[in-house]
């Protein structure tokens, strides 16, 4: 096992007024540049060399800004700052996965204000895992992020910063990579917390990543997950059009009541209509269902012919999750050879239905272990 961790910290701004500029739109970044008297035929030019240094160059401090005027600069950076929230903790697991503890700013004088996110490199790609609140309501019996009470919600701000903190550990710049080959390649919103449940945050810093004269990230590789608010599902296609996944993890609404206890808000009739309605599903693109394995849980035979029965009408992936293992779970991951099983009668009804692979598990940075070191660390004492 490796683990190797690393402290780090990044500069904080004292003033509680200091706004990030990576969390504004262009056009908010606009207006504020209105207030500090840049003429209006200077402004767009402005704003887009600010978006610009920002999202390609990877700036973190105004002054190395060197295209724009000194005087704004020293405006600018009274009022905005592009510091990134800290890194209390870094750690790199065996199989190269990464995951970052992050501290933001406290709110309320709560002591609780840390999230992960985590990068899981593979041969063709690069995903980060996202976070979009700290804790979670949901109270998932399988997640360990479920038995962290909800602290708060995140900013767009603090979302985006969570991709610049891991862009800038990865040298993943525009500046240092003139062949475009990027290290990040996806974004995937399965960190701490419920999206759905932070819609306007969670809306506001996917369409900055997405924007194509910044971050340019393609929406076909971003997805949301959602353990199933369906109210927001169809506002997800509407309004984000990211792709979306839902954590399903069971076909019969008395499973699903305890295994995820919002099934009983939104049962599974409710949760399967939205998805077959969702918009994007007209454009050829599939819903990804996380199916986590439990043993003598959710894994007969029998409950993947409940899967294929409620999926039936739905353009579906299925990704089939071995249960990973949490201090204090009263879970086991069903067998492999159950597993394989499960997966083939999934896969002879025509599902695509692949068997993720554990990913970070010695640094508890696999599906379902995330939980900030702060609330560990009182679970210990």
């Amino acid at each position: 096992m490796l683990d190797t961790s690393l402290e780090l910290s990044s500069t904080k701004h004292d003033n509680p007024n200091i706004k990030k500029i990576y969390g504004q739109f262009k056009s908010e970044i606009s207006e504020e540049l209105e207030k500090f008297h840049v003429p209006s035929k200077q402004n767009s030019m402005r704003t887009k060399q600010l978006w610009n240094w920002t999202f390609l160059g990877g700036v973190t401090e105004f002054s190395e800004i060197n295209n724009m005027p000194k005087e704004l600069l020293n405006q600018l950076s009274k009022n905005y700052t592009l510091s990134r929230n800290s890194i209390a903790k870094e750690q790199k697991s065996n199989d190269g996965t990464m995951k970052w503890l992050i501290d933001l700013e406290s709110e309320n004088n709560s002591t609780n204000n840390q999230i992960e996110t985590v990068f899981i490199p593979e041969e063709k790609r690069g995903t980060l895992c996202i976070s979009s609140q700290i804790g979670c309501t949901l109270n998932c019996t399988f997640c360990h992020t479920g038995t962290q009470k909800l602290v708060r919600n995140l900013t767009a701000a603090e979302i985006v910063s969570q991709l610049l903190i891991a862009k800038d550990r990865l040298n993943d710049w525009h500046k240092n990579n003139p062949n475009n080959v990027r290290k990040i390649t996806n974004v995937v919103m399965m960190g701490m917390g419920e999206p759905l449940y932070n819609f306007e945050a969670v809306k506001k810093a996917l369409q900055i990543m997405t924007d194509f004269d910044g971050l340019a990230l393609s929406k076909r590789r971003i997805t949301l997950s959602t353990s199933g608010i369906v109210p927001y599902i169809e506002r997800v296609g509407n309004e984000i059009g990211v792709s979306l996944a839902v954590s399903l993890h069971a076909a019969k609404d008395e499973i699903r009541d305890i295994l995820v206890p919002i099934n009983k808000k939104y049962p599974l009739r409710e949760l399967i209509n939205a998805c077959e309605n969702y918009p994007r599903i007209k454009n050829s693109s599939k819903i990804t269902f996380e199916y986590v394995m439990l043993k003598d849980i959710n894994d007969s035979l029998e409950d993947a012919k409940d899967l294929i029965k409620i999926l039936s009408n739905i353009p579906s992936k299925i990704n089939l999750i071995p249960f990973n293992p949490w201090p204090g779970s009263n879970y086991m991951c069903s067998d492999m050879k159950k597993i394989r099983e499960f997966a083939k009668v999934l896969l002879d009804a025509g599902f695509s239905s692949p068997i993720r692979k554990p990913r970070g598990q010695d640094i508890l940075a696999a599906c379902g272990q995330l939980k900030s070191e702060t609330i560990r660390l009182k679970i210990k004492k």
